[in-house]
């Protein structure tokens, strides 16, 4: 049966969801422009997350065809420091009390009216409950009316997964090539479906505002870093290119997305070793434009005072301006977000690592770093210092590439996905 609104009920099992309490990362961003958009075409999608314990249990949005299930509020009201706070009570509750809920109330009434159920489950924390769920559908002979997939967006609790069960109760799907490569080695052979990004970052921001942002951190060269603030994403690569430049007689700056992970206090302490400061603004800024590299909607001098203040002091700043950096720095082996192709969206210059994704090819769409050094970054900068010419056709490239990634088009590609491998899924159903 082909997966369409009129036939296909679809669950979404995650931890992260649309609340603020719920949103820690990329993945809520994932998650929730994934299932508006699922909703906006027409599907019926139940999105199951741990939610905030003050709102209501269960909401309709998208005019009822997007329903929100907030669980383990009880453990929420006394865990209030967001949706990891804890963990470890809240996986047990879900992997228990969550399955019974999809299969009696969610399966049992969309396979009585006739209907098929999806089940996409995101991250090693609902791995368990699809497991759980995939035996309570057998129990029930409902397991040939459900078509269960379980994704990693990326290698952390990859060691709390039993790959074994799970790779028999769902088809399991990865958002990176090098991700594939991994379970490959396990014996598991995952389908890759990528992440996607809003169509709202194509839009043009402002250029005056972009010379003004420019003008404003006062620096020769600015870069952009987009990972998490871990040493393996390419820190001190960036880094040490940055004090580079400033000893060698040029003035370079460094804006950076705001992080809490552990490793930023080290990073810090290698600024400091360096002689360098780190500056955090935080900031009320619309959305789209703040992946744009541009101001908040409405007056924006505010925010280039706010941005202003040290800037001559300060040589990291935490900050997504994009489109007015120079070169943005990723490592696409890593990141799996798709933050290099929000970059690439608002028409940046774009270094990889050199395991990036088919998407992305040397000085056409983005530089492909090989051992991403500090000096090779530098080479590439000076380069396209030195040839504008190429450095704007890169941006052009990049741009054009990162309208293929839209989730408009990635939800097209993840459903023709999802029907090729629900028509090959093989199911057990002996007792």
């Amino acid at each position: 049966m082909d997966i369409k609104p009129y036939n296909t009920v679809l669950v979404v099992l995650c931890f992260e969801g649309p609340d603020d309490y719920s949103m820690a990362g990329g993945l809520g961003d994932k998650i929730n422009h994934l299932t508006n958009r699922l909703a906006d075409m027409g599907f019926v999608v139940h999105h199951i997350f741990i939610g905030d314990p003050g709102m209501d249990g269960v909401e309709l949005r998208k005019e009822g065809k997007l329903i929100l299930h907030r669980w383990c509020q009880w453990i929420s009201e006394i865990h209030r420091n967001g949706v990891y706070d804890g963990e470890r009570w809240k996986f047990d509750d879900f992997t228990k009390s969550a399955p019974p809920f999809v299969v009696q109330d969610l399966v049992h009434p969309a396979v009585s009216a006739g209907k098929q159920v999806v089940i996409l489950g995101e991250e090693w924390q609902t791995a368990e409950a699809m497991c759980c769920i995939h035996d309570l559908l057998h129990m029930y002979r409902l397991r040939d009316k459900v078509k269960m997939f379980w994704n990693a967006n990326e290698l952390y609790g990859f060691e709390q997964v039993d790959w074994e069960y799970l790779s028999r109760a769902t088809t399991i799907t990865v958002v990176r090539e090098y991700m594939k490569q991994i379970l490959l080695e396990k014996g598991i052979n995952p389908v890759v479906i990528a992440n996607g990004i809003p169509e709202v970052l194509l839009e043009e921001g402002n250029q005056a505002n972009i010379s003004q942002i420019r003008k404003m951190v006062g620096t020769d060269v600015i870069f952009s870093k987009v990972s998490r603030w871990r040493q393996d994403r390419g820190w001190k690569a960036a880094v040490d290119a940055i004090h580079k430049l400033n000893n060698g007689g040029e003035s370079a700056s460094l804006l950076a997305c705001v992080g809490v992970e552990t490793d930023r206090k080290r990073i810090a302490h290698q600024l400091v070793s360096y002689g360098m400061g780190m500056k955090s603004i935080s900031l009320e800024m619309n959305y789209k434009k703040s992946y744009l590299g541009a101001t908040p909607e409405g007056d924006s001098t505010p925010y280039f005072e706010a941005l202003s203040v040290g800037s001559k002091k300060a040589d990291v700043f935490n900050s997504g301006l994009y489109r007015a950096s120079d070169v943005v720095l990723a490592k696409s082996d890593h990141d799996p977000f798709a933050l290099d192709m929000e970059a690439m969206a608002a028409g940046a210059v774009v270094f990889v690592g050199r395991k990036a994704e088919g998407h992305i090819k040397h000085m056409y769409n983005a530089v492909v770093l090989d051992k991403y050094t500090a000096d090779e970054i530098l080479f590439y900068t000076g380069y396209l210092r030195m040839h504008p010419e190429k450095r704007e056709m890169i941006r052009a490239a990049a741009k054009e590439t990162s309208k293929q990634h839209t989730w408009k088009e990635v939800v097209k590609k993840l459903l023709q996905s999802l029907e090729s491998q629900a028509s090959t899924q093989r199911i057990d159903l002996s007792d």
